[in-house]
């Protein structure tokens, strides 16, 4: 097997544009990773770096700094990372599916074109907003936390140059990131955005290695915690989490659909079948980012607003629920399953429209054999896409929670247990899937053995 996948490796590198678009998205990711560790001037970066290699940083706070691949904790012209661009892009995309106007728009010729110019412009004012409270966080860091020592080197008679200039060079440096994955996606390999998240998620993994040889190896006086056991049933289920994950994520239920023969002037085209592929996870990590990202705020607030009041009860109260919705509690976790289920169906309502797609099969005079055109068609895909999205649901919970459960019952280090499920997992794992198949496209076209043998003898035959 090993054999096998060396010879792929090296076929790679034998058709000459492949490997061209190889080398150029490596040394593109090289630069993004480059812009996680240029450091933003005025800054004492080694202050908040000795905080987060202190402090188990779990939360939105390390779901954001796992995304901009440890750039936020460095202080880096990267810290805004891509996810600006990210949710510019979803918001436009759900704004797509409820504006008739950007509706229409999507579907005319040179709409989407102009659709992701809006994106762009979206994305420059995500940056400014996001990098004013990343300028204000760093200038005040005990909002965060109190043990978080002074960061910023100007004086006080110098403040305005030091927020112009951080809020200028964050937003440059996440406009730079996406030009990059765009220039990705253009002339390399893969999907660049997501590539570029990919490599700063995979860029943590020496940290968890230097984590995990603590956990099973003596360190000094330090005596390891857990023994051989332990580390087999982790190698277990993380196994288990990866063939979960790819399965899941390549799970569909294919929908037959039968076409029937129709005249075109002179021209007689025959009626054929062919399948429509319903996907399983269909909202992919979405449910996930929405649900950690809002449940972190109810937190947050309660703790601020418990500064406020000198009643002890009001205190109490505040406290009581700032400490149930901390992650790893059990009221977090019930709620936080709920929610990514809750926006499992929410992204496959927005996204998924049945009534289109049944108009589209009846012009194209295709049916579902035993289905009416028209209304039964989008009543039966609705009915087919609220029970598939019931397990994809369920499994994104049961993936979301694993690290949460590993970080409160057996007091695994985040470093290590972000890459036992969760947001992490589930986007390297299929961002490494899409771009395997764009690699064994360009193998298949020129004859060369592919990594997926299944699907290439199928694709033969």
């Amino acid at each position: 097997m090993l054999a096998s996948l060396a010879n792929t490796f090296g076929n790679c590198f034998k058709i000459p544009e492949l490997k061209s678009r190889i080398i150029f998205t490596m040394l593109i990711l090289a630069v993004c990773r480059v812009i996680a560790y240029v450091r933003v001037p005025g800054l004492d970066a080694e202050v908040l770096t000795a905080f987060f290699n202190s402090k188990t940083a779990g939360g939105a706070v390390g779901m954001y700094n796992l995304f901009t691949g440890g750039a936020l904790e460095h202080c880096a012209v990267g810290a805004l990372g891509i996810m600006p661009y990210i949710s510019a892009t979803i918001i436009i995309q759900l704004l797509t599916a409820v504006v008739p106007q950007l509706s229409k728009l999507a579907r005319e010729e040179g709409g989407r074109t102009k659709i992701i110019q809006y994106g762009r412009y979206l994305t420059v004012a995500l940056c400014l907003l996001q990098g004013a409270f990343i300028t204000f966080g760093w200038e005040k860091p005990g909002s965060l936390d109190q043990n978080i020592g002074k960061l910023v080197l100007y004086s006080a008679d110098w403040i305005w140059v030091y927020r112009i200039q951080t809020l200028l060079v964050l937003t440059t440096g996440t406009m730079l990131l996406m030009w990059l994955g765009e220039q990705i996606t253009e002339r390399g390999i893969g999907n660049g955005v997501s590539l570029v998240i990919t490599i700063g998620i995979v860029a943590r993994l020496p940290k968890a290695v230097t984590a995990m040889q603590g956990m099973f190896f003596s360190v000094g006086d330090v005596e390891a915690k857990y023994n051989l056991g332990h580390a087999a049933a982790l190698f277990l289920l993380l196994a288990g989490v990866i063939a979960g994950v790819i399965a899941v994520t390549q799970a569909q239920r294919k929908i037959p659909v039968q076409y029937a023969q129709r005249a075109v002037g002179r021209k007689v085209y025959s009626g054929g079948t062919s399948f429509m592929p319903l996907r399983v996870n269909y909202a992919g990590v979405m449910p996930i980012i929405f649900a950690g990202a809002i449940l972190s705020f109810p937190q947050q607030l309660a703790t601020r607003m418990g500064t406020f009041f000198k009643e002890p009860f009001i205190v109490n109260l505040l406290n009581g629920v700032a400490r149930h919705l901390t992650e790893g509690a059990a009221i977090y976790l019930t709620v936080y399953s709920l929610m990514i289920l809750f926006f499992s169906y929410f992204w496959v309502a927005t996204q998924f429209n049945e009534l289109t797609i049944a108009d589209d099969l009846k012009k194209n005079g295709g049916y579902i054999p035993g289905v009416r055109p028209g209304q039964a068609t989008a009543d039966f895909l609705h009915h087919a896409m609220t029970r598939i999205t019931l397990a994809g649901a369920v499994f994104l919970t049961v993936i979301a929670v694993i690290p949460i459960i590993l970080a409160r019952e057996m007091n695994i280090p985040y470093d290590v247990t972000q890459f036992f499920g969760g947001t992490s997992m589930l986007i390297t794992v299929g961002v490494m899937l899409d771009t395997m198949r764009q690699v064994e496209s360009h193998l298949m076209m020129r004859h060369y053995d592919g990594f997926l043998k299944k699907g290439r003898l199928r694709g033969r035959f």
